[in-house]
């Protein structure tokens, strides 16, 4: 079971996209997993034949344990042996018995539960929003065109096959008309809860804000984006991330986080960025930001984005977090506080950039500005730094040229 995140402990086996005696490539998905955040697909990290599934669907398993095992063709496993419940504390969810060596003895033949055939669904390639989204609806996938990466059926395919069979007119309805419906909360949104209750019960947050005027930002980056051509944008949060990354060097003080009492400083420079999802918000993070260029972090960001709506993030893609970014200016929000990403030490909101009147000289003018709200952990900072470090960040989006090179 891979660990998706710093806090994930355990994840559930959703579904099996391979069955035992299949053939399996490195880099194919093989399984489905539920984690604290989101459904991803489990990657193959080598190729070879699946020979036994040990943690099956529906079934939770802590972070590192076995949940199958690949090995070469032909290659058998020992039969796991049956462990009788211990006498005493139940056992804990997901905890799976180690193989136990084989009797000394003549080799017994192994006996191989025959492999159980996928449902057309399960052959067809979509992402795990789809499938979730389809199952809702009470769609069939396989009746669905896929328009992704070889065929495969996106969130957008769904809904617009759920748009074509919509509900009949409430005049054709019959009975009484609802007045409510209830949803449970998914397990993204209780951690989503549980952490922002956490993290506003007991860090001591305080907010700052400025103004900064991005009319050369812009400028620059409609330059960048001539140069770059039709394949490659760059977006004004990545000219707002290399800003930030910057601007962490010379305040290490924030690119840190409050972990058993001691403040903790990273060394390196790796921001979270929120990205919002139907099932909820997520974080997944751009390492070394401050030593990309304003080109690498916009592949950067575009990967994360695509493979998170997609449902491909990989574990990594959630490791190693030092300071969290978000940014609502796509929405056109002008200004609005987050809440801290805990353990750190800070999360920067970002708005809309746009045309607003200023005062230049005495006189009325409009300019493109931007508004950025820092919220900041007082036990690890105070106003003052947080203060300074915005106006660098302020300085560098001013002079975007310090960002080129």
């Amino acid at each position: 079971m891979p660990k998706m995140g710093d806090a994930m402990t355990e994840g559930k086996v959703l579904r099996w996209m391979k069955r035992p005696g299949d053939s399996i490539s490195k880099g194919e998905p093989i399984a489905e997993i539920e984690t604290d955040k989101v459904n991803v697909d489990l990657e193959a990290e080598d190729e070879g034949v699946l020979l036994d599934i040990v943690v099956g669907e529906g079934e939770t398993a802590a972070v590192g344990s076995t949940i199958a095992l690949i090995g070469e063709p032909g290659q058998t496993v020992e039969p796991r042996a049956t462990v009788q419940p211990a006498a005493g504390p139940e056992r804990s969810r997901g905890a799976t018995a180690e193989p136990q060596p084989a009797a000394a003895g003549p080799e017994r033949p192994r006996k191989t539960a025959p492999a159980v055939p996928m449902t057309a669904d399960e052959r067809v390639k979509a992402s795990p929003v789809a499938r979730r989204l389809a199952s809702e609806a009470g769609i069939d996938l396989s009746t669905i065109r896929g328009t992704g990466p070889d065929g495969r059926i996106t969130k957008e395919d769904v809904e617009a096959a759920a748009a074509k069979t919509a509900a009949p007119p409430a005049a054709a309805r019959t009975g009484p008309e609802r007045e409510y419906e209830e949803q449970p909360l998914t397990k993204i949104r209780q951690t989503i809860g549980k952490r922002m209750l956490e993290s506003t019960q007991q860090a001591p947050h305080f907010y700052v804000t400025v103004d900064v005027t991005m009319d050369e930002a812009m400028r620059v980056r409609q330059q960048l984006n001539a140069a770059l051509g039709d394949t490659r944008k760059l977006s004004v949060n990545d000219i707002v991330l290399r800003a930030t990354a910057v601007a962490l060097r010379t305040f290490p003080n924030l690119n840190s986080a409050l972990v058993g009492g001691q403040i903790r400083r990273y060394t390196r420079i790796n921001l979270a960025i929120a990205i919002a999802l139907p099932e909820g918000l997520i974080a997944p993070v751009i390492h070394d930001v401050d030593r990309k260029t304003l080109a690498e972090i916009g592949d950067a960001a575009k990967s994360l984005g695509e493979r998170a709506r997609s449902g491909r993030l990989r574990s990594e893609d959630y490791d190693g977090g030092t300071f969290t970014v978000s940014n609502l200016g796509m929405y056109d929000v002008d200004n609005f506080t987050a809440i801290i990403n805990p353990p750190h030490a800070a999360i920067l909101a970002v708005g809309s950039a746009q045309g607003r009147p200023v005062v230049r000289g005495g006189h009325l003018a409009v300019a493109t500005t931007m508004k950025l709200t820092m919220s900041a952990d007082h036990r690890i900072t105070d106003g003052a730094e947080v203060a300074r470090f915005l106006g660098e960040v302020k300085r560098l989006l001013e002079n975007p040229g310090l960002l080129v090179t």
